[in-house]
C-alpha cells in the first residue's frame, strides 16, 4: 500500500481507504460481525484512511469503526466523518454554530474520542459556499480541540472550486470515477495549486465499475440502488454516479476488453483513478473481508498505459458524458 500526502494537514494517508457508508445503512442488510471483520481486513492491508458520517444508519458506521478502533492497537487510522444531513431540510440557516456544535460533540461521542480527525460539511446547499461565516464556525471548533481539520464533501465541480477558496478547507470529497471525469480538469488543478486533499468518493459508481452487475440483477429495498436510482432520497448523483442503469451496464461491457485477465474490473477502475496525482485517496465500500482485501490489492497493480487511459476516456465521451458532464 502506498501513501499519499492528505493535502496541508502533514499526515499521510493510504491511497485506497475504507468508505464506511455501506456498513451504516442504504446499501441492504447489515451484518455487523461482516462490517467489523471489513473493516479489520482492511486495516491488516495498510489501510489508513476511513470515511464515515454521522447519519450512516444514524451514527451505526461510527460506532462500528469505535468497536474496531478499541481493539486495536499500533498507529491510529485518520478517521473523516461527516455533519449536515440531519437536517430535516437543507438550509444555509441549518448550519449554525450551535448545530454544528452539537453534531461534532454527537460524533465524538460515537467514535469515543476527544478530536475528531477531519469533520467535512456533507453535501451542503450550494449557497452555503458563499457564506463565509459557516466556515468561520468551523475555525473556531479547530481552536475549541474539538476537530484537527475541516474540509466538505461536495455534488458539483462549482462548490469544489469555491469551496478552495477559503483558506481552513483541508478537503474536498467528490464523486470521481471513469464514469465522472469533470473534476479532472479544471478542479483538479486548482487543488494541486493550493494543496487540498481530494477523496474519491463512488469510485465504483456504486459497483457498476465492478463489472458484476446485469440486466436483471435484483437490489433490496433498503438498497439506494434501487430507491434512488431516479433521485427519489437524495442526489441521483450519489447512485451510479448519475448514469442510467441500462447505458452504465453498457458502457462496462467497452471497458471490460481493456482489463488484463489477471485482475478484476473493480480494482482495475480503482487504479484507473489512482493514475490522477491530484487524488489523495479513493475510498470503496466493503460490506465483508474478501471485498475489504481486494479493494486494497488496487494499489499493487501496475500503472496502466496511456493507450488504455486514452480508451477510457473515449468511451466517457461517447457513451457517458451527454448523461452527466453538464450536470455536476
Amino acid at each position: 500500500m502506498q501513501s499519499r500526502e492528505f493535502g496541508r494537514t502533514g499526515r499521510k494517508v493510504s491511497e485506497i481507504g475504507f468508505g464506511a457508508w455501506a456498513i451504516g445503512s442504504a446499501w441492504g442488510e447489515v451484518n455487523d460481525d461482516e462490517a467489523r471483520a471489513a473493516l479489520h481486513a482492511a486495516l491488516d492491508t495498510g489501510v489508513t484512511f476511513l470515511d464515515t458520517a454521522d447519519v450512516y444508519g444514524d451514527g451505526h458506521s461510527e460506532r462500528l469503526i469505535a468497536q474496531v478502533m478499541k481493539g486495536r492497537g499500533g498507529e491510529r487510522p485518520y478517521i473523516a466523518t461527516k455533519a449536515g444531513r440531519r437536517l430535516p431540510k437543507q438550509t444555509v440557516e441549518g448550519y449554525s454554530a450551535e448545530n454544528l456544535s452539537a453534531w461534532t460533540d454527537r460524533s465524538l461521542k460515537n467514535l469515543e474520542v476527544d478530536t475528531l480527525d477531519l469533520v467535512q460539511l456533507h453535501c451542503p446547499p450550494t449557497d452555503l459556499y458563499y457564506h463565509p461565516e459557516v466556515f468561520e464556525r468551523l475555525d473556531r471548533l479547530v481552536e475549541q480541540g474539538k476537530i484537527r481539520n475541516y474540509g466538505v464533501s461536495v455534488e458539483r465541480v462549482e462548490e469544489a472550486l469555491k469551496a478552495i477558496e477559503y483558506p481552513g478547507v483541508q478537503s474536498v470529497q467528490i464523486i470521481f470515477n471513469a464514469f465522472r471525469l469533470r473534476p479532472a480538469s479544471l478542479f483538479f488543478e486548482q487543488a494541486k495549486k493550493k494543496k487540498v486533499a481530494i477523496i474519491a468518493r463512488v469510485p465504483l459508481a456504486s459497483g457498476l465499475l465492478s463489472g458484476k452487475f446485469k440486466a436483471d440483477t435484483k437490489f433490496e429495498k433498503t438498497d439506494h440502488r434501487l430507491f434512488n436510482r431516479n433521485g427519489e432520497a437524495f442526489d441521483v448523483g450519489e447512485t451510479f454516479s448519475g448514469v442510467p442503469y441500462e447505458v452504465g451496464l453498457a458502457a462496462v461491457e467497452k471497458i471490460r476488453p481493456l482489463v488484463p485477465g489477471d485482475t478484476t474490473m473493480a480494482k482495475f477502475a480503482l487504479r484507473w483513478i489512482l493514475m490522477f496525482d491530484a487524488v489523495t485517496v479513493a475510498i470503496p465500500g466493503a460490506r465483508n473481508p474478501a471485498q475489504a482485501v481486494s479493494n486494497a490489492g488496487a494499489a499493487a497493480l501496475p500503472a496502466l498505459s496511456s493507450d488504455t487511459m486514452a480508451k477510457i476516456a473515449a468511451i466517457y465521451e461517447s457513451d457517458i458524458k451527454p448523461y452527466v458532464h453538464q450536470k455536476w
